[in-house]
């Protein structure tokens, strides 16, 4: 049976206003994302994830208002804050980042918002657990980019942070039952050195390991040789020799060094005009 020609006509204005009232919908869509990108800008968020939301709803295949609509979320969340409001402004803003990679699985930006997020969640109130998922983010980063140096940088911070909290916490416990209490700087008493290596011994060593390679991939980065030596304090605390904890300070002072030298550079650098 062939098609009426007026039959077919029909069908031709129909797909025709179709394909026009997409092609407007994405032009509104690209209004919205560059007025939600200047109230952002202008610190109106409120109205920024507004116009971000309208954008996402009217061209879906638009990742930029996605990427702003979830970075705008995460830029209202405030580290540590209790309220619900701000607790619902972190999920959003990871659940956002999520739906991108649903559709873009390697996306350097939405995973490394997630990382962020995810640490910013973790560090205050502490919460291991979601310290060790924003790692894994970084991890994917680098799967997918692996000459980049941030994400080893921000592993090697996760693992100190991790270390750190941990061998405050093993300390408080044992001066509640000891008769000699031992400060952040005193060498940790031989048992409590070795259950602190046994748990948190590998967690060093990663963070050493990333740390490094994030320096080796970008020779002055100081930030990383700072994290380092901390790293490398906390190492000390897992030795069961003096030799090995004085090794591992030295290791560590040797950075202090090489990063004050590498700041005084940089400060006697002059910007060209």
């Amino acid at each position: 049976m062939q098609r009426k020609p007026h039959v077919l006509f029909l069908a031709a204005v129909v797909m025709a206003a179709l394909a026009a009232g997409a092609g407007c919908d994405k032009l509104r869509a690209r209004d919205k994302l560059n007025k939600g990108v200047q109230a952002y800008k202008n610190a109106q968020f409120d109205q920024a994830i507004e116009d971000f939301k309208a954008a996402k709803d009217l061209d879906p295949s638009l990742t930029n208002a996605q990427l702003y609509l979830a970075t705008a979320y995460a830029s209202q969340y405030i580290p540590g804050a209790p309220s619900q409001d701000n607790i619902r402004n972190g999920e959003q803003a990871i659940a956002e980042f999520k739906n991108i990679l649903n559709n873009d699985p390697n996306n350097i930006s939405a995973i490394d918002g997630i990382g962020s997020i995810l640490y910013n969640m973790g560090g205050t109130p502490f919460d291991a657990q979601k310290l060790q998922d924003s790692k894994t983010y970084h991890q994917k980063h680098i799967a997918i980019k692996p000459d980049d140096p941030e994400p080893y940088y921000w592993i090697g911070v996760i693992d100190w942070s991790l270390c750190y909290r941990a061998n405050k916490e093993m300390r408080e416990t044992y001066n509640k039952s000891s008769k000699k209490p031992v400060k952040e700087s005193d060498a940790m008493p031989p048992a409590l050195a070795t259950q602190f290596a046994q748990k948190y011994g590998s967690t060093i060593d990663d963070g050493v390991t990333s740390l490094q390679k994030a320096i080796s991939l970008r020779p002055d980065y100081d930030d990383a040789m700072a994290y380092l030596n901390l790293l490398y304090r906390q190492k000390a605390d897992t030795e069961s020799t003096s030799a090995a904890r004085d090794a591992d300070f030295q290791q560590a002072d040797d950075l202090v060094e090489r990063v004050k030298a590498i700041k005084q550079k940089k400060a006697n650098i002059q910007p060209t005009s």
